[in-house]
C-alpha cells in the first residue's frame, strides 16, 4: 500500500475497536519482509547510488580502543557487527533486522507486533522518496526508548548519522500521546464525555503541549530529517487510532490537526498534510466527518463521470496540440471541504469544484501552452487565475491554476504543473536530499532551508517561556502566509493580515523604526 492508496471517503466511519490480531508472527514477519523487500527496490529506483559501496566513519570508541561514554564497560559486544563498507541498501536491511530483533517481543495496543509500526513508518518515508539516512533511523526510531539498546550501540551499528536522527526521535517522544509513551489511564479517561473533551479542546488551544512543540523546532533546527520521519511517525500513528481510549483520540487527533498538519502543509509535504487532516478531522469532529463524507459518498459515481469526460477531452486537445501530458482528477479531501463550507457560510449543493484536474508537463514552456489549451476549451472564470510558477509559493510550490466552466458548465479548476513541480508540491522540503545525491544542489532548497533554521533559532534565543514560544509558532510559522514582492524581485513571507510596517521590520529593523 502507497501513501496514495489511502482514501477515508472508503474508510469505515465511527471508532470502533480493531477485530483482534488472527495471524501468527511468522504471518506478520512474512507480510513484513515483503514490505521492506518494496523499500529496497524504491530506493535504488529513486536513488541510484544507494547500490554503491560508501565508507561509514570509524567510532571513535575503537579509534582509542576506549568506551564511549556512559557505556559499561562488562557490556557485551553488539551481536551484529559493524560494517564500515556497505551498500545504502544494506544499511536499511541491517537496520530491518536489528529492529525485528529488539522489538520481537513487544506489541501496539492494536495487539500487532510492534514492528509493524516502524515497518510502516519506513513504507511512508520510502514513499517520499527519503534517503537511506532517513529509512534506516526510521526503523530504528523506537529502539533507543523502548529497547534495552543505547545510542552507543546505535553509533557502532549503523554511525553517527544515523544515530543523530533516532537521538532527535528519541527527544521528540510526546508523553500521553505517542504510541507505547502514555502513562496508566484512569477509569474517567476510559470513557469520552462532552464536558471531558471540551475542556480536553480548552487545553489544546491554549498551549497545553508548548513544551513538546518546542522540541519539535528544536529538532527541526538541527536537521529536518527529524520532523519529516516524526511526521510519518504521525501518520501511522494516526492510521492506527482506533485502538485507543477516546480520550487520547481526540487529543492525538487534536494535536495533530493543530500542529501536525500545519507543519506538513508549512514544509509542503502534501501528501503527509491531506491524510493528518483527513484522518484527525474523524475524531476531532466526528459528526461533521460522518456527514461531510455521507454527502460526497452520494453523488461520487456522477462526478466521476464528469471528471473523466473532461479528462478525455483535454487529453484529446494537449495531443493536437503536441503536448505530451497527464491529466489526472484530484479530488478535494474532506476536511478541505469542511472547512470551505465552514468558512463561506456554503451548503454542499453550493460545492461544485469538489474536483480539479491536475494536468503535468514536461518543461515550463508547455505549462503556459496548456494553460492556452484549457482556456481555448472552457470559457475561464474572471479573476480565478493564479501564476505560482512565476511566484512561487513559500514552501516552493509552483503550479499555474486556473478555473473554467468544464463540459457541463459547472466551475473545475485545472492545475498545471511540470514532472518536477509536481515532486516538490506532493514531497516538499522531503524531497530536498533527492537534490543532494552526486552533488547536485538546489539553489531554491537550501535558501529555504537556510531560512527555516533561521526562523527557529531566534525563536529560541527570544522565547524562553515555551507557552511564548508556542504562540509565536502559531503566529509565524503555522498560520496562513502572504507574499510580498520587494521592487528587486525578492519574496518575503508574512503572516497574514501584516501591515506594511511587518514588512518594513521584515526586510530590516532600522527600515521598520
Amino acid at each position: 500500500m502507497t501513501i496514495n492508496d489511502v482514501s477515508l471517503e472508503q474508510s469505515p466511519s465511527g471508532n470502533a475497536a480493531i477485530e483482534p490480531p488472527k495471524k501468527t508472527y511468522a504471518q506478520y514477519l512474512a507480510e513484513m519482509n515483503e514490505k521492506m523487500e518494496s523499500v529496497y527496490v524504491r530506493l535504488v529506483q529513486y536513488r541510484p547510488t544507494a547500490s554503491l559501496i560508501y565508507r561509514q566513519p570509524e567510532p571513535e570508541e575503537s579509534k582509542n580502543d576506549s568506551p564511549a561514554k556512559g557505556k559499561s564497560q562488562t557490556k557485551a559486544e553488539p551481536i551484529l557487527q559493524p560494517r564500515r563498507e556497505e551498500t545504502g541498501v544494506n544499511l536499511v536491511r541491517r537496520a530491518f533486522l536489528f529492529s525485528e530483533e529488539k522489538h520481537r517481543d513487544q506489541v501496539r495496543k492494536s495487539g500487532e507486533p510492534y514492528l509493524v509500526h516502524p515497518v510502516a513508518v519506513t513504507a511512508i518515508l520510502s514513499e517520499l522518496e527519503t534517503d537511506e539516512v532517513s529509512l534506516a533511523a526510521g526503523l530504528l526510531h523506537d529502539i533507543v526508548e523502548d529497547c534495552p539498546v543505547t545510542l552507543e550501540d546505535i553509533v557502532f551499528e549503523f554511525g553517527s548519522e544515523v544515530a543523530t536522527l533516532v537521538d532527535g526521535l528519541t527527544k521528540l517522544q510526546i508523553v500521553d500521546v505517542d504510541e507505547g509513551k502514555e502513562k496508566e489511564e484512569t477509569q474517567d479517561e476510559l470513557e469520552m464525555k462532552p464536558a471531558t473533551a471540551e475542556t480536553l479542546k480548552k487545553r489544546m488551544e491554549l498551549t497545553k503541549n508548548a513544551a513538546n512543540i518546542r522540541k519539535l523546532f528544536v529538532a527541526m533546527a538541527k536537521d529536518l530529517r527529524v520532523i519529516i520521519i516524526k511526521l510519518a511517525d504521525r501518520l501511522h500513528n494516526m492510521r492506527t487510532l482506533s485502538s485507543l481510549s477516546p480520550v487520547r483520540q481526540y487529543r492525538m487527533a487534536s494535536e495533530t490537526l493543530h500542529i501536525f498538519a500545519p507543519l506538513a502543509h508549512r514544509l509542503g509535504i502534501w501528501q503527509l498534510k491531506w491524510q493528518l487532516e483527513d484522518l484527525a478531522f474523524k475524531y476531532v469532529e466526528p459528526e461533521a466527518f460522518n456527514e461531510v463524507s455521507a454527502m460526497v459518498a452520494r453523488n461520487r459515481s456522477e462526478r466521476e463521470d464528469e471528471v473523466k469526460n473532461a479528462i478525455d477531452i483535454l487529453q484529446n486537445a494537449l495531443l493536437k496540440n503536441g503536448i505530451q501530458g497527464t491529466v489526472k482528477g484530484r479530488p478535494k479531501h474532506l476536511y478541505s471541504i469542511y472547512n470551505k463550507m465552514k468558512e463561506q457560510s456554503l451548503n454542499f449543493s453550493d460545492l461544485f469544484d469538489l474536483t480539479a484536474l491536475r494536468v503535468i508537463v514536461h518543461t515550463h514552456g508547455e505549462c503556459y501552452q496548456t494553460l492556452g489549451v484549457v482556456s481555448g476549451l472552457w470559457i475561464p472564470i474572471p479573476d480565478m487565475y493564479t501564476d505560482y510558477i512565476a511566484q512561487s509559493k513559500g514552501n516552493l510550490y509552483q503550479s499555474l491554476h486556473i478555473k473554467v466552466f468544464g463540459p457541463t458548465g459547472a466551475p473545475i479548476e485545472v492545475q498545471i504543473r511540470t514532472w518536477e513541480m509536481h515532486r516538490t508540491a506532493e514531497f516538499g522540503l522531503a524531497a530536498h536530499w533527492q537534490y543532494k545525491e552526486g552533488g547536485k544542489t538546489n539553489d531554491n532548497f537550501e535558501m529555504k532551508l537556510a531560512s527555516l533554521r533561521q526562523q527557529m533559532f531566534d525563536w529560541q534565543a527570544e522565547n524562553k517561556d515555551p507557552t511564548e514560544f508556542l504562540q509565536n509558532v502559531k503566529d509565524d510559522f503555522l498560520n496562513d502566509l502572504v507574499f510580498v514582492r520587494t521592487p528587486k524581485g525578492d519574496i518575503f513571507e508574512l503572516p497574514a493580515g501584516s501591515t506594511p510596517v511587518d514588512f518594513a521590520f521584515r526586510v530590516h529593523s532600522d527600515v521598520g523604526q
